[in-house]
């Protein structure tokens, strides 16, 4: 109803690319050009933003550009087999309560952990050595978040946002 989902590739070189005018670029800008929806989230595997391993990757950019210019909530990544936080952002990674986007990377499903960054712009959580879910509660002017840990452990983060 009120909340429109995005899913995008991110691996760029399969879809003629990620940037600026590229098809999947395109795409996103006349989806989100004629959603109707209050509330925006997206997802794709490899992070913009991110203090594990594999750090951040500025070729998602013009996504999140395009996304904060719509005024997406959030962005939910993978890759980076931790869990990490973020307060909403810009495009640029600086801290825009007003109108950021809250990106999750939650890559804490399978073969292995990776640690984390003791710190990281904007990072409010993270998590290196947990099994687990982000349980996502949408309803209308907002969502709620839940990380659900593998049984036996205690790590576990929750919160809620608003529609902008």
């Amino acid at each position: 109803g009120s909340l429109h989902f995005v899913a995008l590739t991110s691996t760029c070189s399969r879809v003629g690319g990620c940037g600026t005018g590229s098809p999947q670029y395109e795409w996103l800008k006349a989806d989100l050009e004629s959603s109707t929806a209050s509330c925006t989230a997206a997802y794709w595997h490899h992070p913009r933003f991110s203090s594990g391993h594999y750090g951040d990757n500025s070729a998602y950019q013009p996504f999140w550009q395009l996304l904060y210019n719509d005024g997406a909530e959030i962005v939910l990544n993978g890759h980076d087999h931790n869990y990490q936080r973020y307060a909403p952002m810009t495009p640029s990674g600086t801290r825009d309560d007003a109108q950021g986007i809250r990106e999750f990377v939650v890559g804490t499903g399978g073969k292995s952990r990776y640690a984390v960054a003791s710190s990281g712009t904007n990072r409010q959580v993270a998590n290196g050595d947990t099994y687990g879910v982000i349980k996502l509660t949408l309803r209308p002017g907002g969502y709620d978040w839940r990380f659900v840990p593998e049984a036996g452990k205690t790590f576990t983060d929750s919160g809620s946002g608003s529609c902008h």
